[in-house]
Formats: C-alpha cells, structure tokens, sequence
C-alpha cells in the first residue's frame, strides 16, 4: 500500500467514529520540537489529513489536548514527557503512540523517515526489558491494522523472547 492508500484507509476505518478535527501544522511542529527529531513523513500525514488523534488500532494520542483522550495522556506532549521512569527513560526519539491497555504501549521512532514501530510491554517479563524495536515501519503496521492481523494483546515474537528474560 502506498501512503495515499494508507490515509484512504485509515479515514474509511474511522469514518462515522467523532474524531478531533486534523491537526494544524503548528501542533505537528511542536511534537517535532518537543522530541527533537523531525515526525515520520506518514504519520504528520496522519494527524494533518484524518484527525489530531483517536485513529489507529488502538487510538492515536492526540498532539494537543482535544478534550478526547485515547489513553491517560491528554496529548502526545505528556505522553512523551511523563512515560518513562525517570531513572530509566526512554531513547531520544522514541514517542509513546497509542496505549494498548494493561500498561502496553505502542511507540514510534522519529529518527527514522518510516517510523520504525516499538512496543512496550512490562508484563512480558519485567521493566528493564519491556521496550523492544517491532521490526515493522509505521506503514506496515498500519497495514496489519486495516487487513485485521494485528495482535489483540502481546505480539508473538515479544512473548518468545521474554521467555527468556534473566529477570524471570
């Protein structure tokens, strides 16, 4: 799928659902300025072409406080600020995306053009491992979404690993 296909699809899957109207440029700029790296080409499309938040599999936080909230966060600012425990932060870059529930998270990588997507999960094994790379860029990811094969609740690969966590 192309990224024109992609944001197609993303606004048929969420037509008729009440969403944020799209992002200004501004908001984009800002998350850009918050995170220091400039926001992957397909997701900026995202929030400037279907909504500033609530689209995805699990529900986009939204760049600004929209009054919907997808997660615990009112927008992606607090989502990145306030994620991690201090004492063991995340990368530079990495932006916490959609709360998937059960302290799972989806993240996405701006230093990378496609968005490399990340996962957090501290119920696989314990906290110091629960950040690991997908593998998938954004658009493949998204792609898993629209077909319907995205995982529902821990990713496959991440539960064989964890298996073998030290922590365990």
């Amino acid at each position: 799928m192309t990224d024109d296909d992609l944001i197609l699809a993303a606004r048929e899957e969420v037509a008729g659902r009440e969403l944020p109207e799209p992002a200004a440029v501004a908001d984009v700029a800002a998350a850009e300025l918050l995170v220091g790296h400039p926001m992957p080409p397909l997701l900026r499309r995202l929030y400037l072409e279907v909504a500033n938040g609530g689209f995805g599999p699990w529900d986009v936080v939204s760049l600004t406080d929209t009054g919907d909230w997808f997660s615990d966060c009112a927008d992606i600012a607090e989502a990145y600020r306030d994620f991690a425990d201090p004492d063991s932060p995340l990368p530079p870059g990495i932006v916490p995306l959609m709360d998937r529930g059960g302290a799972m998270w989806a993240l996405i990588d701006f230093r990378t053009a496609d968005g490399q997507m990340w996962d957090w999960d501290p119920n696989l094994c314990c906290t110091e491992h629960a950040l690991a790379p997908l593998g998938p860029s954004l658009a493949e990811w998204l792609g898993d979404w629209l077909s319907g094969t995205m995982p529902d609740g821990p990713y496959p690969h991440r539960e064989q690993a964890a298996r073998d966590c030290p922590a365990r």
